[in-house]
């Protein structure tokens, strides 16, 4: 199938494009664009790693200045614009080299598709959890995760209704919210989250607010839009309801049995383990994410439940039921190991 795009995103087609269309001149044609594709990733990951030495359980914003150093927010700043500006450059340079395939599609969207809760974890370091007086609450950051993955779910099952991909305003805009908060806590210090700005709000509430009214009041409607416009025209891919809804079955009962988890948890495992939950929910996530995306590449029907289901399910249900007791914690990180060497594994072999 032929890979259509479609962006009307103002900041994205007036300011960034110009932009990528400099940087794209200076690389040299020999290199392979999944080569841009896959450094971009690199640098999310390292930054993470950095991160994550220095603030491993979201705490160091928040408990005062110069647990994390200045150079670390700096150097989030850079990496992060170095793995926008490659994902946004390398589909142009596959298309300058006369070298796309649907492979370079698969490995940019399935790479995006992990990143995507990999830059929202990094994130969560800057505001810190919350101690009483400032940060964000671990629950606030599971729902903020989740609404993220959402919206990046919703634009693939668009697609694979459509044919096309939307791409979602709110990539553009979070790129450069990123940017620019991590600038910002590099020169101002964490203390800049800490203190009310307007109205006795902090930033990050009203970043919390911007975030959700975009998924609620923009991208999801967009979507069902766009949908709905593709069936006016006949040009759904899928003639009945049901194979139009099947990609969403498996992240919906993801969704639900991570969330029953959170909520029912006996040892509160998402406030003592925030780091490990996180990333094995975005890591799930995006392994269910990319077999819709190959379906929708290949034409071929989802399967109803994704693999990985049946094992939460049960540890989920051993977890809440008390069985687990005090090895909750371990084999949550059983759990997140297997989870992610099972991704990595499956990103290998496609």
């Amino acid at each position: 199938s032929q890979y259509s795009a479609v962006d009307t995103n103002p900041l994205s087609v007036y300011i960034m494009q110009p932009i990528w269309n400099k940087i794209i001149k200076i690389v040299p044609l020999w290199i392979a664009p999944n080569l841009l594709t896959f450094s971009g990733f690199v640098m999310i990951l390292v930054n993470y790693f950095l991160i994550s030495f220095y603030d491993w359980d979201y705490t160091a914003s928040g408990t005062g200045p110069g647990l994390v150093p200045t150079w670390v927010w700096l150097f989030s700043a850079f990496t992060t614009f170095c793995a926008y500006a490659l994902d946004s450059i390398d589909g142009k340079h596959a298309r300058r080299t006369q070298s796309s395939t649907p492979l370079g599609e698969l490995f940019d969207h399935g790479l995006d598709s992990w990143a995507t809760s990999i830059f929202v974890l990094s994130f969560f370091s800057v505001c810190s959890r919350d101690n009483g007086k400032t940060g964000v609450s671990v629950y606030t950051m599971y729902i903020y995760l989740s609404i993220v993955l959402f919206n990046f779910m919703c634009s693939h099952w668009e697609k694979y209704n459509t044919g096309v991909l939307f791409l979602p305003w709110g990539y553009d805009i979070s790129q450069v919210v990123l940017i620019a908060a991590y600038l910002l806590t590099g020169a101002l210090g964490v203390e800049v989250w800490q203190k009310p700005f307007l109205f006795g709000y902090y930033i990050t509430d009203a970043l919390v607010i911007l975030l959700i009214g975009f998924s609620l009041f923009l991208s999801f409607p967009q979507t069902l839009y766009n949908i709905h416009r593709a069936h006016l025209k006949k040009t759904l891919k899928n003639d009945s309801l049901y194979e139009g809804l099947l990609p969403l079955v498996s992240p919906l009962l993801l969704f639900f049995l991570l969330t029953v988890w959170v909520v029912l948890s006996p040892g509160n495992i998402l406030a003592k383990q925030p780091r490990l939950f996180l990333w094995m929910v975005g890591v799930a996530f995006s392994n269910v994410i990319c077999k819709v995306i190959i379906c929708q590449m290949s034409s071929t029907r989802p399967e109803l439940f994704h693999w990985f289901l049946f094992p939460l399910a049960l540890v989920v249900y051993t977890a809440i039921s008390g069985l687990l007791g005090w090895m909750e914690e371990a084999v949550l990180t059983v759990l997140t190991a297997l989870v992610t060497a099972a991704h990595v594994h499956f990103g290998v072999c496609v």
